[in-house]
């Protein structure tokens, strides 16, 4: 949001009759508590802002980690859960009210609240130093002025569980199904709407001991998230935690990242975990049923309120929600109710993903992933005893295998609905595999590992529908090599910028120019010059290519099917749309959008001949959430692109508010490379800085070094921290 918006937002709530108490109230025998656990906990801040967190207890390091994390954003910690707990209305008005009913359908806050009640009592410690830490940050820091909450509940964590930028699982049913189910209007919307048809996603790359010049075991950490979307951090403590990683605003445990024995990696999956129902609804006398094994079931109303401001005034408004034995009623579709199944909360991914944290080899790995409670995620890992191993999904349903679970089933029969979990034992993995390599691009697990790779065959659809991209196959291609590995060169094939996209629509549109130019009267003599530049391109993308700015422009005005990534059971991949379409694609399909290309780089610049770097650009202009980006201000040139189109590193830009260049605001995130020998060693490198406050020297200072995949030394051992130390202190100090 612009700087001048958000402040408006502030002002507003500060002046409303519905404004809360900004001060936090603490009794005296909290700020005790908080006191006397604050002195357990020492954080060191290295010279590059990084909070190394050192703790007596686990729950002492989790609270140094928390008070840091506030330190460096606040903001993002508390929107993160405004966001899950479904009052995003509060603060962004009407325009949001639906998201928030979503949410609320979804992620049960009175479910989370019993869930902590019942939690063991080593995970209510934890939850309880999270609270405490923020509420403590908030005591010692007055003059920040949260937008909603100003005192966190220990059940908070319960609400987001797994750390996953694709949290909420939804099947194929949109918000806008959702709003005009319950805002009861006729309109017809889209079945699908969902901006996961477009991919960001995200790396792991894993190199066993075969492929290594030092004989150790590699791991390669790449997620692609909105910029700033987690920060850098380790915690530890003398209950045998020392993680170091990337973590998510508010969470307590390291969500990406490594520890002596063993590092993870998560890549976004697509296995199918959330399923459709069409119900059969009956009305008796104004009182609704649903058919059920032959019998009707009373559908579960709940009025659900969701606040939202208008107009600097909060109001409110009521919706009566229904519910059967699947779930919540989601949208209307072919004149029947739809329902979700789905497990968007689960405590026991919490636990998992703390004990993964604390694990000592690779059996300990697996009793985490035993607790098969991950949603959303692949698992990317490697460790000292130089395994490596790749998990496909984690938390699978058991259903009837006759049925395409991508599509609606039939919700008025048992025999639809789950059977427990897979084990693990049954999911789509490979453990060790004898080519020495695994990768994962949010593809297809078929090629995880090359010709040694699981065989599709052996699993059911619903397992993993993923099909292959582009990124994929450049990195099958890239570790295919007869080459060795160490944490240079494994960071510079990780920053492979072939569009390998391009070697099959290129050719094409070539082909389809001749055939212009051969005509009686060729309709695209002027595109001959662009034409001749893209003919002479390597594919690669770089800041000084012209050719790489004609391609990306190009690209992303062609079919949009050729951007759809993520894929339903029985659907066409990426790379079978793509080749389908570079077969038939003809003159008209292809050469008018070229043309529109060259025409708007003329109009905007003066001329076509623009390389890629002077409008591709990373800019921070300040530290809200929602940027606003500007051609006038500084910013940075960057030669990486879309991953669409085959990139390993992402960079995802577009045209903001008009603007001339494009910026970028997704992609590499946190970025790094581990070797896990007798010591580890790891390089990192972060988009801009670890701090969230413009006034900080930590803001933008990894920016020139993101630029140029320039990565830092990753300081994991005290001894290393205190020699770098740039400040030494207890939280409150």
């Amino acid at each position: 949001m612009k700087t001048q918006h958000y402040w408006a937002i502030v002002w507003m709530l500060l002046l409303s009759p519905f404004a809360s108490i900004w001060a936090q109230q603490l009794t005296a025998s909290e700020v005790k508590r908080m006191e006397q656990q604050a002195k357990q906990v020492t954080i060191i801040r290295d010279n590059w802002g990084i909070a190394h967190v050192y703790g007596k207890t686990d729950a002492d390091a989790v609270f140094g980690m928390l008070y840091a994390q506030c330190e460096d954003d606040f903001k993002r910690v508390e929107m993160n859960y405004i966001d899950k707990l479904g009052r995003l209305a509060e603060i962004k008005g009407a325009s949001v009210l639906y998201n928030d009913l979503e949410t609320r359908l979804l992620i049960d806050a009175e479910e989370a609240k019993a869930d902590y009640k019942k939690a063991a009592p080593w995970l209510k410690k934890l939850m309880n130093s999270y609270a405490d830490a923020i509420n403590y940050y908030l005591y010692k820091h007055p003059e920040v002025k949260p937008l909603l909450l100003t005192r966190f509940e220990p059940w908070f964590p319960l609400l987001w569980t797994d750390g996953s930028i694709g949290a909420i699982s939804t099947a194929d049913l949109s918000t806008g199904e959702l709003k005009a189910f319950y805002s009861s209007n006729n309109d017809k919307v889209a079945y699908i709407e969902r901006d996961v048809n477009v991919q960001t996603g995200s790396n792991g790359f894993a190199i066993a001991p075969s492929k290594s010049i030092s004989g150790n075991a590699l791991l390669y950490i790449n997620p692609h998230t909105t910029f700033y979307f987690r920060p850098e951090i380790q915690i530890s403590s003398q209950e045998g935690l020392n993680a170091y990683g990337a973590v998510t605003w508010g969470q307590f445990f390291i969500y990406q990242g490594f520890n002596e024995n063993c590092g993870w990696m998560h890549t976004s999956s697509n296995v199918d975990v959330a399923d459709m129902y069409a119900e059969k609804i009956v009305d008796q006398k104004g009182k609704l049923f649903y058919e059920y094994d032959g019998k009707l079931l009373p559908v579960k109303e709940k009025n659900i309120v969701i606040k939202y401001l208008d107009k600097g005034q909060m109001t409110s408004k009521t919706i009566k929600t229904y519910f059967t034995i699947h779930g919540p009623i989601m949208a209307k579709r072919d004149g029947k109710w739809i329902s979700l199944k789905s497990k968007n909360r689960n405590m026991e991914s919490l636990v998992q993903s703390w004990v993964r944290t604390k694990s000592k080899d690779f059996k300990d790995y697996q009793k985490a992933m035993d607790l098969k409670a991950n949603t959303s995620n692949n698992t990317v890992y490697a460790d000292n005893k130089g395994n490596i191993a790749y998990w496909h999904g984690n938390f699978i349903p058991m259903r009837d295998k006759s049925l395409n679970w991508a599509k609606v089933v039939d919700g008025t029969t048992s025999k639809t609905q789950w059977k427990g979990l897979h084990p693990v034992s049954e999911t789509v993995h490979l453990y060790n595999p004898s080519n020495g390599w695994l990768q994962n691009c949010n593809s297809t697990p078929y090629s995880v590992a090359g010709n040694n790779s699981p065989k599709e065959s052996n699993y059911l659809p619903y397992m993993a529908p993923d099909g292959e991209n582009f990124r994929g196959v450049n990195a099958v291609r890239i570790f295919s090599q007869d080459k060795k590995y160490t944490l240079d060169n494994l960071i510079e094939d990780g920053y492979d910028t072939k569009l390998s996209a391009f070697e099959v629509l290129l050719p094409a549109l070539i082909a389809n120019f001749e055939k212009d130019a051969q005509a009686q009267e060729p309709k695209f003599k002027d595109l001959e010059a662009p034409i001749q530049v893209l003919k002479n391109w390597n594919y690669y993308s770089n800041v000084n290519s012209v050719a790489t700015t004609l391609a990306n422009e190009w690209a992303f005005k062609l079919n949009p099917i050729l951007q759809k990534v993520y894929i339903d059971e029985g659907e066409k991949d990426q790379v079978e749309n793509m080749t389908e379409f570079a077969k038939t694609a003809g003159i008209d399909d292809m050469l008018p959008q070229l043309r529109e290309v060259v025409q708007e780089l003329q109009t905007k610049f003066g001329k076509w001949e623009i390389p890629w770097g002077d409008i591709n650009r990373f800019q921070r202009p300040s530290g809200d959430i929602d940027l606003t980006y500007d051609d006038n201000k500084e910013s940075l040139a960057m030669g990486t692109a879309s991953v669409l189109w085959g990139s390993l590193p992402a960079f995802k830009s577009s045209y903001q508010n008009n603007s001339k260049k494009r910026y970028g605001y997704n992609g590499n995130s946190f970025i790094c490379a581990v070797e896990f020998g007798p010591k580890i060693k790891a390089k990192s490198l972060l988009a801009g800085g670890n701090s969230g406050d413009p006034n900080s020297k930590h803001f933008f200072d990894q920016a020139k070094m993101y630029q140029n995949a320039q990565f830092k030394d990753v300081l994991f051992y005290k001894e290393d921290v205190q020699k770098n130390a740039e400040k030494t202190y207890h939280p409150g100090e």
